[in-house]
């Protein structure tokens, strides 16, 4: 039984070390490189004391910071992720609320990370990958894990301006990646185009499966996205055929004409998340590849990422919605009225999840994890945690989820959960 995510790396560098893993154009690691690098990280660490707590992986984007990660796995804690375009109020906020330890950082983020967190004993990721493996002290760290371990910390949005650090441990992720790679048909040849921020849990949808599969992920420089030609360029450059974007991403393309220039013609399948995506822009992207599998992809930090999916089968009119679907396999999707009652056919409900995706909750904040994560109102019987998104939503005549509105301020810009009360507050 696998209890640990290190164990995807630690069996697919024996079936395909040499292969590439990740890269960005300008850095390229193999598995071999991946792993060797993560296991010099992970002794460092260990040596360092560090044991049980989060680790901050504070770089720029590409895949040095994605071998830091399963570093700060293999070392027996959990990550943090931090980027230098964060606004540097947010960073603060999040610093002040884990008190690290310890912070992994790079020649761009060691200056403001030190004065951010001055706390922190900081590791640039250049010394860490020259120590020496220490192949017992990492063996022990492995054997004494379990799969209730936390592997990560995300931060999102709080209402009261405060970022709420979402605890997610290996169960939960492993559980994601393999019903996720079942029904996204992902294998060795999947080659991914990563265009998510690394501090935000969607990248899991790629950089896990590629450790599963022996897949390759392409961490598509940022500014691409700026000039959408060059963005699909870049994709048929690199043969990549499956991408799983927020919408904004997707209709950046689309909107500006560029389906219509070029087409990518490697892509095979397209998943999309956290926003509505419009119709006419939709139809725009199946029109261009009437062959590519269209997946409608929906679930908040707090469920490990996806909980629901779609796969676009029929077409839609420019008022209609594209549905979020039905839940995956070993979830439970409940809609509730004001209530705690399902409601009737065709009505309203907040969208609450139960199941092995939930969460472990918020970091140092029981009372947020206790007003999130509560006892299932339709089980009187034993303790059940369900996980109340905030989410409206109904069940359409086909009986699949569709999203209607939020119950609260919280709003979306480009994927990302923001609280209104966070902004107030910068």
């Amino acid at each position: 039984m696998q209890k640990h995510l290190m164990e995807y790396l630690d069996m697919i560098v024996q079936r395909v070390p040499e292969k590439l893993a990740f890269s960005d154009g300008e850095t390229s690691l193999t598995f071999h490189e991946t792993r060797e690098q993560a296991r010099r990280i992970g002794s460092f660490l260990s040596a360092h004391g560090h044991d049980r707590e989060p680790v901050v992986v504070f770089m720029a984007r590409g895949p040095r910071p994605i071998v830091a990660f399963f570093g700060v796995l293999y070392a027996g804690c959990y990550y943090v992720a931090l980027d230098q375009e964060m606004p540097a109020h947010r960073i603060e906020l999040i610093l002040r609320e884990l008190r690290p330890k310890a912070l992994i950082c790079d020649d761009s983020t060691c200056e403001l990370a030190a004065e951010l967190s001055p706390d922190s004993a900081m590791y640039h990721y250049d010394e860490m990958i020259l120590a020496a493996e220490d192949a017992d002290r990492l063996a022990d760290r492995q054997t004494r894990a379990i799969d209730t371990d936390p592997a990560y910390i995300v931060f999102t949005s709080g209402s009261t301006g405060i970022p709420k650090g979402v605890i997610a441990n290996h169960r939960s992720v492993i559980r994601y990646v393999e019903t996720l790679s079942e029904l996204l048909d992902f294998g060795p040849d999947t080659v991914f185009g990563n265009q998510t921020p690394l501090y935000f849990d969607a990248c899991l949808k790629e950089i896990i499966p590629t450790l599963k599969f022996g897949a390759t992920t392409y961490i598509i420089p940022k500014q691409l996205f700026m000039f959408p030609l060059r963005l699909v360029e870049y994709l048929n450059t690199h043969r990549i055929n499956t991408i799983c974007w927020v919408v904004s991403a997707l209709t950046m393309v689309s909107g500006l004409g560029v389906l219509e220039q070029l087409v990518p013609e490697h892509l095979k399948t397209i998943a999309f998340a956290s926003e509505v995506f419009p119709i006419k822009q939709f139809n725009r992207w199946r029109q261009a590849l009437p062959e590519a599998r269209f997946i409608n992809l929906y679930g908040p930090t707090e469920t490990t990422g996806v909980c629901c999916y779609y796969e676009v089968d029929r077409e839609f009119q420019l008022d209609e919605v594209i549905p979020i679907g039905r839940p995956f396999p070993n979830t439970e999707i409940l809609l509730l009225d004001e209530h705690q009652k399902i409601p009737a056919p065709d009505q309203p409900g907040e969208i609450c999840i139960r199941g092995t995706s939930l969460t472990m909750g918020y970091y140092r904040d029981p009372e947020k994890t206790q007003a999130a994560f509560v006892q299932n109102p339709l089980n009187d019987a034993y303790p059940e945690l369900i996980y109340r998104t905030g989410d409206l939503g109904r069940l359409n005549e086909r009986g699949e989820l569709v999203f209607m509105s939020r119950l609260d301020q919280q709003i979306k810009h480009m994927g990302h959960r923001i609280e209104l009360g966070e902004i107030e507050v910068i």
